[in-house]
């Protein structure tokens, strides 16, 4: 019962993680191809997001407490109002995740979202990077090839003469924008989460107790990159300008995200994290094609393969030497 149980765990957290990676990057590309006077506001999608999340996380700490108001309200008051300097260590990644999240908006904006999620997967070789100075992690010769071959396909994916033909006639891109914003929102995304991974080591607080606290600063460092970025818009047409059903979706799909990717965490292995994130792109490109009219050359495609690649041969784990057992002395 409990295998089957975790079985359908597995599988159910992996398909969405596949359904989210896919098709979070399609609706963040369909919501920013309009016309700059029907755009919402991204910034404060970012900010909503962060809402969303705290109160997920808020409503999972208080199942883990057995719905039981009192232990619920007492360990969260322990780990965030009785113990500010421990809340205060997720500042810095709750900063660079707002940061990122901006940039993934600004990148939507100027980038296919086929190529946008390609090209997102240098967050593994930033990643990797950030944990062998900050984790003294050492990485082994296959996940060293695996990222040159990382780097050489985004390069090629880069690098194609792709086309989306269904956009607005006014819509305006610039590309090095673009890839410029993805690769900082990688940077971003793999100082974060080493540093988060840090946090998590260092202490036993469960990771939805550590999300509460990352939400809880998340929200300040979000709300002030509203003012300083688009509060002309805000104070103009409203917080809440060109809010749609659709891009309550897309806050909502957003906000899940990280929430996704922990049950992924707990409950499978990085391989086939792996294998969702490479099938993810996979859909994103078939999707694209029929709702863009994406136009896909053979370079993209080999640049594409190439990364899927390498997203496999970091993950998988190592051949463990067999163990040599001596046989038993009959004496």
């Amino acid at each position: 019962m409990a295998q089957s149980r975790a079985l359908v765990l597995k599988t159910t957290s992996l398909v969405t993680l596949t359904l989210q990676n896919a098709i979070v990057s399609l609706s963040m590309r369909y919501a920013r191809m309009k016309k700059k006077e029907d755009l919402f506001i991204s910034s404060t999608g970012v900010l909503m997001a962060e809402v969303v999340k705290l109160v997920v996380c808020l409503a999972l700490v208080f199942i883990d407490e057995g719905f039981h108001i009192g232990r619920f309200w007492n360990l969260v008051r322990a780990h965030t109002i009785q113990n500010p300097l421990d809340t205060l260590k997720v500042g810095v990644p709750a900063l660079l995740y707002v940061v990122q999240n901006n940039l993934l908006y600004l990148s939507a904006s100027n980038l296919d979202a086929a190529t946008s999620q390609v090209t997102y997967q240098l967050k593994i070789l930033t990643t990797a990077v950030f944990a062998i100075i900050l984790l003294k992690k050492k990485i082994t010769i296959s996940q060293w090839i695996s990222l040159v071959i990382l780097v050489v396909g985004v390069v090629l994916v880069q690098l194609s003469n792709v086309v989306e033909k269904a956009r607005p006639a006014d819509f305006v891109e610039n590309r090095l924008l673009g890839f410029g914003a993805t690769i900082l929102a990688c940077l971003l995304s793999g100082l974060a989460g080493v540093y988060f991974e840090m946090i998590l080591k260092g202490s036993d607080v469960s990771i939805w107790m550590r999300n509460v606290q990352l939400s809880l600063l998340s929200l300040p460092c979000a709300l002030c990159t509203c003012l300083i970025s688009d509060s002309d818009k805000i104070f103009e047409h409203g917080f809440f300008y060109n809010y749609t059903l659709f891009i309550v979706f897309l806050v909502l799909l957003n906000a899940s995200g990280g929430l996704i990717v922990a049950v992924v965490v707990k409950y499978a292995d990085n391989i086939l994290k792996g294998f969702a994130t490479s099938l993810a792109i996979v859909l994103a490109c078939v999707f694209q094609v029929y709702l863009f009219d994406f136009v896909i050359t053979l370079q993209f495609i080999f640049g594409a393969a190439l990364v899927m690649f390498s997203v496999f041969l970091y993950s998988r784990k190592p051949a463990s030497k067999p163990k040599i057992t001596m046989p038993k002395s009959d004496v």
